[in-house]
């Protein structure tokens, strides 16, 4: 697991939590403050994210690969895995590749199937896939404030202190010395073939699987956890975060917590 940074706090069965793009293990931080008491709480920083160093092949597939390596450098057998925004399509990947990792999942919101990237986030690639990106996000480090006219902001039903997400989502990625030309390569990687080709195994997955869903997210809809229900034979529940946005599980810990606790004590 060379160059994978994580946050490792508490004790007890492990809860191993999964951030998307653009973001970090920092993403779970509230989350992991009201667990850590009961569970290890385990944070990746997928590879050019936080303090993991950046790879060539960011597709994810790859991301996948590193949850692994995360897995099997740690010796973690049998995970309680959460996973939010690409993160989560990274985790269903790993879910059937590496079905017998898991205990159980639980999905927020994420790209699914064909709506990967979704039809709201397509301009954003576009910007990465054309090279004028990088520039653009590079403007945030000075101007934080900006964060919330972006498709960024647009995860948050309010952003309070956008320099702190800057700071700890950010600037990460761009210090690195190849990290803006490799987060334009991590954005325009993200293609649904990864998904579409991952459909049959996911109509197999027994695994115990809860779906908590932000449903006033512009990105992942609400149709898209009752695919993963329909789809996933382990999905038992569909539970409903109203109002919430993709990033819920960062300024809403609260309301995912007493779902996650319920969920895997019925396992």
């Amino acid at each position: 697991m060379e160059g994978i940074s994580y946050v490792d706090e508490g004790e007890g069965p492990v809860a191993l939590f999964v951030h998307g793009v653009g973001t970090s293990s920092y993403l779970w931080r509230n989350v992991i403050a009201e667990l850590r008491g009961e569970r290890r709480c385990v944070a990746i920083d997928l590879p050019l994210h936080g303090g993991s160093a950046s790879r060539e092949d960011l597709s994810i597939p790859a991301l996948a690969e590193s949850i692994e390596e995360l897995c099997e450098g740690l010796g973690l057998d049998q995970v309680d895995l959460v996973a939010n925004d690409t993160g989560g399509a990274a985790a269903q990947v790993f879910a059937v590749r590496h079905t017998k990792r898991l205990r159980s999942l639980t999905l927020t919101n994420c790209d699914v199937h064909t709506n990967t990237p979704p039809e709201a986030f397509k301009a954003t690639v576009e910007l990465a896939k054309t090279g004028q990106l990088a520039g653009l996000t590079a403007t945030l480090l000075d101007q934080p404030e900006l964060l919330a006219q972006t498709a960024f902001g647009d995860g948050y039903q309010r952003m309070d202190d956008p320099a702190d997400l800057v700071a700890h989502f950010i600037r990460p990625i761009l210090d690195k010395p190849d990290g803006p030309k490799a987060f334009e390569r991590l954005l325009a990687s993200i293609d649904a073939k990864y998904m579409v080709e991952i459909e049959p195994q996911l109509t197999v997955l027994a695994v115990p699987t809860l779906v908590v869903w932000g449903n006033d997210d512009p990105f992942f809809g609400i149709e898209w956890a009752h695919w993963l229900r329909d789809t996933i034979p382990g999905v038992k529940e569909v539970v409903e975060i109203e109002g919430g946005k993709l990033f819920f599980p960062d300024e809403r810990a609260g309301d995912l917590v007493p779902h996650l606790r319920r969920f895997w004590g019925s396992i």
